[in-house]
């Protein structure tokens, strides 16, 4: 019998090594490499994915904001006036037209028996109301807006019980700033909005018609459609701080009639200046046509 002290064989030594051996060294993974004798893991590149979704979600806003906005320009220039089309608001659904005498003057204290509401041509006051793109808090008298009207000017009335604030800020962005558009309230008026040119109404019932932005870019300085090509639309003889008031009464059996009898046309008020630049006052387009302008040859 083998003595228990016998040496162990150089086989089971060699066995031993590697056991030890093996167990060093840590089994490869998937997507690891040895290096040193141990795993590295492969590094997630995460501020370049992050960079890469920025720029992939400014992208998309730009694009969720821009896209309309081109979109609403591309069909606006459906509406823009010119030789061929000389009043686009032909195309627009439910625009009111109808011919008016022009240069008939009324003082300030005289009423005009205006067969609309809001009226928009006819007898007006000798003074304008200033459309320079101004929105009235308060409702402004009819025949200084009319006259407005004649000088190519679009205004925005509103019924203020019909129209909240916000939609009250949602058409003033259509106004401010912007030559030849004023805006005020029109207590008792039967539609929401209702937006006058000379001989052209529309009335709507939201601040988000599509048709407000037709009607203005249609008939704002479109030479074609109002008298007094030409006109200025700022004055000194209207105070924007304290307009003439809005008399909702009817007019009594003084009032001038529609067809302005007993009134003096104003020759310096009739045809305006033809082919005149729209948005420069007083400046006439005979002598300096600017191509682009509705009425010049392109």
């Amino acid at each position: 019998m083998p003595s228990s002290n016998a040496p162990r064989s150089s086989g089971g030594s060699k066995s031993a090594k590697a056991v030890r051996a093996a167990g060093k060294v840590a089994p490869s993974g998937k997507g690891g490499d040895r290096k040193g004798g141990g795993l590295q893991r492969r590094q997630i590149p995460w501020m370049t994915i992050g960079a890469a979704a920025v720029i992939v979600a400014l992208v998309g806003a730009l694009a969720y904001y821009l896209v309309p906005k081109y979109q609403e320009q591309a069909e606006l220039d459906r509406f823009t006036p010119s030789a061929e089309r000389q009043d686009p608001s032909d195309q627009i659904d439910g625009v009111v037209k109808q011919e008016y005498p022009a240069g008939l003057h009324i003082g300030p204290t005289q009423r005009v028996a205006y067969d609309r509401t809001p009226a928009f041509g006819g007898p007006h006051d000798s003074s304008w109301a200033t459309c320079t793109g101004v929105v009235y808090d308060e409702a402004i008298r009819t025949e200084n807006a009319v006259h407005s009207l004649e000088h190519g000017a679009v205004w925005i009335a509103y019924n203020p019980d019909r129209v909240d604030s916000a939609g009250v800020e949602t058409l003033a962005a259509k106004v401010e700033g912007k030559p030849y558009t004023l805006m005020s309230p029109f207590p008792g008026l039967d539609s929401a909005i209702s937006l006058q040119s000379w001989g052209h109404q529309l009335k709507v019932d939201s601040v988000d018609d599509k048709r407000i932005n037709q009607f203005i870019t249609a008939l704002r300085l479109n030479n074609y459609t109002y008298p007094e090509v030409g006109a200025d639309c700022s004055t000194i003889a209207f105070d924007t701080d304290n307009p003439p008031p809005f008399d909702a009464t009817p007019p009594g059996p003084d009032a001038v009639p529609m067809d302005g009898a007993g009134l003096t046309p104003d020759q310096g008020e009739l045809g305006g200046l033809p082919g005149g630049i729209p948005g420069l006052p007083g400046m006439p387009g005979n002598e300096f046509p600017v191509p682009g302008t509705p009425g010049v040859p392109q």
